[in-house]
């Protein structure tokens, strides 16, 4: 039996890929097959600073479509493939009685079209549905569907797709644990030889990187000839590429704390014009079904279209050296237009599709920002947690093989059951609740709790779905959506019972994913007392006052905002110091008696001494300054004249 506290330390921070412990890696195994697992996320993000504002973890449990025969990790993913092109699409072939398209076959039957369905890159409010591609794509479908009916079932299975993950075990976890690592990062020639999958695993640590401290201690300074990936999207005009480094970066934090993050050797994120507002779709796909437009807006798509390209490929090719040395190439460029910006023959072409190391992203992804690629990066490199009952999964799967052997006959399909009066009432309750969560509105909550007598530990419903499975209560919910004051709210003010346990066995204190959140549940420890509710079942650390926390939270910032003021301080001397030596070299070299007659500087010379060793937002406001007053004296000249 394992101990249960060898387990905790093993997953109580991220398991990433290329540092994985080295018990876990001497103890790894192979899982022989894909099975249908319940992830379970027990990991904070690689670094707690450049976490998305998006709660990507809301939902931790696996969720699919068998419409589109896709599956997702969390709540999030599914909720944006909901409002994909390719779940909109394949409702309607299926409201029609046609064969819906999976991923792959989406792709390339939107590729003569060139842009998405419903311009989902633009930005909210603007994604309505471009009726004339649709009918278009539908007319294509009916094509696809005849083509496909021609091939063989064997080629059908095989169209399926393998599952993304790769599964592993460990002898250091309970058999109901296994961990699971992206298929795409490994070769084509590791994944055929699935007994040396452990082996490729272990020769893909690397060493953690120290980075150097401006003082000018001796540590250890990462390059850009380091294991790396690059990472590019592109659409709707928006294009993002991003150059990782496989090595996570170590920062000591206050006390000792050791923190991994992800170093990035370039970045770059730029946007276009290109995509026709509230009608969807590129320029380029609309001039070539309906002929060339002459409006101004027409004209202005078709230089933007003809400026990214440009920009991306001299982006490219900038980093060419840095592309050619990556590990892997993960790309999301959807629509002949941006895949012909990449891929298509040109000077200096540096992508190409025959490439063995390029990779799709395995997953949904959204808008192509530099936040975005991160996001993704730590989604491909973190190990995924899963926890299943074998016994259950196998009892399954033999029902499933004797439904499919017997013979099918039609049957009617079963109405489904009436909902109650009070269960109608208590999901309109759970709507309202949620909302007034979400954006913290505590006197409003409050109210509404009180006027409709609704106590304070109400239960979700349905109780079947997969977020009120995970967060019954809206004291789970709002301590998994990391709102503090919302959590002190409910448990001060309303009572909220902190004992209730979700449907994995888990109290509200432990979806808590940041250390204010937690703290909220540690002052209202101390302020209810600990006759109030038995604290031990909640698994609250001790209580603390909240000035305690408020002083230790100031301590922080004050200690944080001192390091800054020392790393900007040790900038300004190292400035200084080089225009010192620059100056002091300039004088040697000036020969003696020249000072009457020396060459005085030009204005731009003048400009570029003032501006040296300001920060960018300095000289960009200097700038302004100066245009301003340009302007002002050809304003007063004009009225003198």
């Amino acid at each position: 039996m394992v101990a249960e506290s060898t387990v905790e330390e093993l997953l109580k921070r991220p398991l990433y890929v290329y540092d994985l412990p080295q018990e876990l890696l001497s103890t790894l195994t192979t899982k022989s097959g894909d099975q249908p697992i319940s992830v379970v996320d027990y990991s904070e993000p690689i670094s707690e600073d450049t976490e998305a504002a998006v709660s990507d973890h809301a939902i931790a449990s696996a969720t699919g479509c068998a419409l589109c025969k896709v599956s997702f990790l969390n709540v999030q993913e599914q909720r944006g493939h909901v409002r994909s092109d390719q779940h909109r699409y394949n409702l309607k072939v299926q409201l029609r009685g046609g064969t819906t398209l999976d991923e792959t076959q989406f792709a390339k039957a939107i590729g003569e079209l060139d842009a998405s369905i419903s311009g989902s890159e633009s930005s909210e409010g603007e994604d309505e549905e471009d009726d004339s591609q649709l009918t278009a794509l539908l007319k294509k479908q009916a094509r696809i569907t005849q083509a496909a009916e021609e091939e063989d079932e064997p080629s059908k299975k095989a169209g399926s797709g393998k599952h993304p993950l790769l599964w592993f075990s460990s002898s250091l976890l309970p058999s109901n644990t296994s961990l699971g690592v992206y298929r795409a990062l490994f070769s084509a020639i590791e994944q055929d030889e699935p007994k040396h999958l452990v082996d490729s695993i272990r020769k893909k640590q690397l060493a953690p990187i120290i980075p150097q401290r401006p003082n000018g201690n001796n540590q250890q300074k990462p390059t850009s000839s380091s294991p790396h990936v690059f990472m590019c999207m592109i659409g709707g005009g928006h294009f993002a590429a991003m150059l990782v480094s496989l090595a996570p970066e170590i920062h000591r934090r206050q006390g000792g704390i050791e923190d991994r993050q992800a170093r990035v050797i370039a970045h770059k994120s730029f946007h276009r014009y290109t995509t026709r507002r509230k009608q969807g779709g590129s320029q380029s796909a609309n001039d070539s079904a309906k002929g060339a437009a002459h409006s101004a807006g027409s004209s202005l798509r078709r230089y933007n279209e003809a400026m990214l390209e440009k920009e991306v490929r001299e982006l490219l090719i900038d980093w060419k050296q840095m592309i050619d040395e990556a590990d892997f190439l993960f790309v999301r460029a959807t629509g002949s237009t941006n895949r012909k910006i990449l891929f298509s023959q040109h000077e200096g072409q540096v992508l190409r599709q025959n490439d063995p190391r390029l990779r799709g992203f395995p997953f949904s992804t959204r808008r192509a920002t530099q936040g975005e690629l991160m996001r993704c990066f730590k989604e491909l490199t973190r190990v995924k947690v899963s926890q299943i009952d074998e016994t259950a999964l196998a009892a399954a799967d033999a029902k499933q093989r004797e439904e499919t052997s017997k013979p099918s006959t039609p049957r009617p399909q079963p109405q489904k059951p009436k909902i109650s009066k009070e269960d109608e009432e208590a999901m309109l309750h759970t709507i309202q609740i949620q909302a007034l969560i979400r954006r913290s509105k505590i006197p409003a909550l409050m109210s509404y709790l009180s006027k409709n007598s609704i106590p304070p530990s109400f239960t979700f419903r349905p109780t079947d779905s997969q977020q009120n499975f995970r967060c019954p209560t809206p004291l789970h919910f709002a301590a998994n959506l990391n709102s503090p004051s919302m959590v002190s709210a409910l448990l001060t003010k309303a009572e909220a019972d902190p004992t209730t346990a979700n449907g994995e066995g888990r109290t509200p204190f432990e979806l808590a994913g940041d250390r204010a959140t937690r703290d909220a549940f540690r002052v209202a420890r101390h302020e209810l007392g600990e006759s109030k509710w038995n604290w031990d079942v909640t698994n609250v650390p001790s209580p603390i006052s909240r000035d305690d926390a408020n002083s230790r939270a100031e301590r922080e910032r004050k200690t944080a905002e001192e390091e800054e003021t020392g790393r900007r301080k040790a900038e300004m001397d190292r400035l200084k110091k080089e225009e010192a030596a620059k100056v002091a070299q300039q004088n040697t070299r000036r020969p003696a008696g020249r000072t009457l007659g020396a060459i005085e500087k030009t204005a731009q010379e003048k400009r570029e001494d003032e501006m040296r060793g300001m920060t960018p937002e300095m000289r960009m406001r200097l700038e302004r300054e100066r245009r301003a007053r340009a302007a002002e004296e050809r304003f007063r000249r004009m009225q003198g004249n």
